[in-house]
């Protein structure tokens, strides 16, 4: 497998700080930008399991099955959306491996001055497979698969500078070549032959800083988790056309593929990672030493180096057969990571192997950080756990008739240090309108988190009196109309069954 750090496979084109959206692989919530109150059957885990509990919405539809469901966006609070296209296309073409054009030096300059201080974030969820059955006396039980990526970057100018350029990054004063069989040491003047920078095999510095030093103010965050999610909720009292209250339990058992957690700032370098043998991922002699080495990869899919778990809970009444309110606390819990388990030793800097990048790809700061002559000084672990990203959420939509709704929500992580956790409070207003009843036209706003403002847009078809539905939406549909926008996301469905 091509080492690349990306969640899904190639069928797929595509934290503390994450963009890490809140409306889950529902793309008919994405183009309201609100979720909690608008979202039932297998879409509702994770989000607000005791709307398993109201039914499908729809006449004699008990059962609701959905397959092939995406969405996936690109954010920063820095770049605009051309030079995000550029870092999507490099990301897609990873993904697919697609062969790059390789980056001369000026563009690994140019490239590394525009990632310096820019908050890139990015994330992807894919629906394996989706099932609820909904029933008025029984309630509802639900259960999906999801594959969920969230990746955030923030780095300083020298550590952007050394991810890009490598073993030509401005830090170093002096680079060694070797040219017919000679070692040789020259210095690092950046306007080298093309034939001399093919023979340089190492850049080195006479005065060396501590990693934390070098690194100080930049943070890199990603994961890939799998959920086996599974939830049921039902009404536990009250009268339908006056007040009713619903409860619901849920949670998920977490496959984790890949993790990367590292913050660098005045309290000094944090790093701990697991990655699983598939990535390729080349440690060098220090991996002898390990307890938890893994050389053992998957064949369809990357091998699993950590499991753990999350826990659901979540309330909410119908007043008057109008008004939603609901609360719901999501993913208590964490993942133990046993395999290829790495943390970093704050040792001097003085040397660089490695080649900088060929493109836009900034994930690929991890093979940087951790590949054997790479940025990062690495101590194997036995384990390590992280707590889950949880959060808490509140929203209320009322129903206006049969051809529209409107509502918010709003969601605050537990702890936002936490690997995949939103910086801050994300709130969201929104709703959709039905002018025939087959098309559903949605549209909001939201904000808070490392958002600026936001404008998510939606349409869906609903067939056969809610038989099929698809549909499409955007996070964010600025995007589309401005170039100074900062994000490109998308979400689709289009394998949606009720019966």
């Amino acid at each position: 497998m091509k080492n690349f750090w990306l969640p899904l496979s190639a069928s797929i084109f595509f934290i503390s700080n994450s963009i890490a959206q809140t409306q889950g692989v529902a793309y008919e919530a994405v183009g309201k930008g609100a979720a909690t109150t608008f979202v039932t059957d297998y879409h509702c885990l994770g989000i607000n399991n005791s709307a398993l509990g109201w039914g499908t919405g729809f006449k004699d539809k008990q059962f609701t099955m959905g397959l092939t469901e995406f969405g996936a966006g690109v954010y920063s609070d820095a770049l605009n959306v051309g030079q995000l296209k550029n870092l999507y296309g490099s990301v897609k073409d990873a993904l697919l491996n697609k062969s790059n054009s390789q980056f001369n030096w000026q563009q690994a300059q140019q490239t590394a001055g525009e990632y310096a201080s820019a908050g890139i974030s990015m994330f992807a969820q894919y629906n394996w497979f989706g099932f609820s059955y909904q029933n008025q006396k029984f309630g509802g039980i639900a259960f999906n698969i999801s594959e969920n990526y969230n990746w955030y970057s923030r780095l300083n100018e020298r550590t952007s500078n050394l991810i890009f350029n490598g073993q030509f990054a401005d830090y170093f004063d002096s680079l060694t070549i070797v040219v017919n069989g000679d070692t040789s040491m020259i210095a690092n003047i950046g306007n080298l032959s093309q034939d001399t920078l093919n023979a340089v095999i190492q850049g080195n510095i006479s005065v060396p800083l501590n990693i934390s030093d070098v690194t100080k103010g930049s943070e890199i965050k990603g994961v890939w988790n799998r959920h086996y999610n599974f939830g049921y909720g039902r009404k536990i009292f009250g009268k339908d056309s006056v007040f009713v209250l619903y409860g619901g339990i849920g949670g998920r058992f977490i496959q984790s593929v890949a993790m990367f957690n590292m913050t660098s700032d005045d309290n000094g370098l944090y790093m701990y990672s697991s990655m699983s043998p598939n990535f390729n991922l080349d440690y060098g002699s220090i991996a002898n030493g390990n307890p938890s080495t893994s050389t053992d990869k998957g064949s369809l899919l990357p091998k699993v180096v950590g499991n753990g778990f999350g826990l659901d809970v979540s309330a909410s009444v119908i007043l008057f057969n109008k008004l939603k309110i609901a609360a719901a606390v999501n993913n208590l819990g964490q993942v133990t990571y046993t395999r290829n388990v790495y943390r970093v030793n704050d040792t001097l800097l003085t040397s660089v192997s490695l080649n900088g990048l060929n493109d836009y790809n900034v994930t690929q700061a991890v093979n940087q950080m951790l590949n054997d002559g790479g940025i990062l000084s690495l101590q194997g672990q036995e384990k390590y756990t992280v707590q889950n990203a949880a959060n808490f959420r509140l929203g209320a939509s009322l129903d206006l008739g049969k051809i529209a709704s409107i509502g918010f929500d709003l969601v605050a992580p537990f702890d936002k240090s936490n690997l995949g956790s939103i910086a801050n409070a994300v709130f969201a207003f929104g709703g959709d309108i039905k002018p025939v009843k087959w098309l559903a036209l949605s549209a909001g706003y939201f904000g808070g988190g490392i958002y600026k403002n936001n404008i998510p847009l939606g349409i869906r078809f609903i067939l056969k009196d809610g038989a099929y539905e698809f549909g499409i939406s955007s996070y964010d549909a600025l995007s589309l109309f401005m170039e100074k926008s900062n994000s490109i996301s998308t979400s689709f469905g289009f394998a949606r069954f009720r019966f």
